[in-house]
């Protein structure tokens, strides 16, 4: 990192779990911080660890050249920068939103005479500061701003740029968070089917976790080249599912909206040769 980098100031706006966590580790890295809270007592532990407390956000934004943004929500950021400065302020919202919202959001900021990057934190609070961890931010909307401040970015996570516009990293954020509740569903019915037959979790699990990676693996490699498995041979395989879910006393309602959205496209046309994948994408879009 350059002394250039090594001096910027950074301003934090919310110190919840994950704004702490995000603070604590640009302190650990020996960057000038200044934090501030609604609750001003929130402030104490980093200001104990070598933040500075500013009595107020117009006073947090114009001690710093980075503002970085983790607040509860859109009507939380308007109330909190309500009449602050942000002419030149390179601004960064790690506010969980939407897309639409954060191409509001860069549209204000813009309007200010700020700099914009949205960001979406891909990462629970102990994972921050921790390189192992795996965690990383999407960010989009400057790519100027993404670039002048990669370094000081990077200090408490991983830092991935989704495109110039401002809504792709909310856009990205949500799309992978669905993916993953999507997977839980799955992972949770499983273990749901198995459980009080004395077969043991921890295997069991292994062995699951085994097959979904390689399951995920080969859907994306036929996905990309447009050819899944024959849909009515799936389609007629979901029967058995749902039998034993009713044998087991295990409720269907994680699986059973999917399997109804199969039954839909199979009754497109030719079961043999739907590409189920692309077929259901179109039926979910409206």
């Amino acid at each position: 990192m350059t002394n250039a980098h090594k001096n910027t100031r950074i301003a934090l706006l919310g110190l919840g779990a994950m704004g702490t966590a995000l603070g604590r580790a640009w302190l650990a890295a020996g960057r000038p911080l200044t934090v501030w809270n609604r609750t001003p007592a929130k402030a104490g532990a980093l200001a104990a660890e070598g933040a500075r407390a500013a009595a107020s956000p117009a006073e947090a934004v114009a001690s710093a050249d980075l503002v970085v943004l983790c607040l509860l929500d859109g009507a939380t950021v308007d109330a909190v920068l309500d009449g602050v400065d942000l002419t030149g302020k390179d601004v960064v919202d790690l506010t969980t939103g939407t897309p639409a919202a954060a191409r509001e959001r860069a549209a204000w900021a813009d309007a200010r005479g700020a700099r914009f990057l949205d960001g979406g934190i891909m990462a629970v609070p102990p994972m921050i500061g921790v390189p192992e961890s795996g965690a990383y931010v999407l960010y989009s909307g400057s790519r100027e701003l993404f670039d002048a401040h990669r370094p000081i970015l990077e200090v408490p996570a991983g830092a991935r740029f989704v495109g110039t516009d401002a809504g792709f990293a909310a856009l990205h954020d949500v799309a992978l968070l669905c993916g993953m509740y999507g997977l839980f569903a799955g992972m949770t019915q499983a273990v749901a089917l198995v459980e009080g037959e004395g077969i043991d979790r921890a295997a069991f699990t292994a062995l699951l976790t085994e097959w979904l990676g390689a399951m995920t693996a080969a859907h994306a490699a036929g996905a990309s080249a447009g050819a899944d498995s024959n849909l009515a041979m799936q389609v007629a395989g979901t029967a058995t599912l749902l039998r034993t879910a009713q044998d087991q006393g295990v409720s269907a309602e994680l699986v059973l909206p999917y399997f109804r959205l199969m039954e839909r496209r199979l009754a497109q046309g030719d079961g043999d040769g739907l590409d189920d994948t692309t077929g259901m994408l179109a039926l979910l879009r409206r």
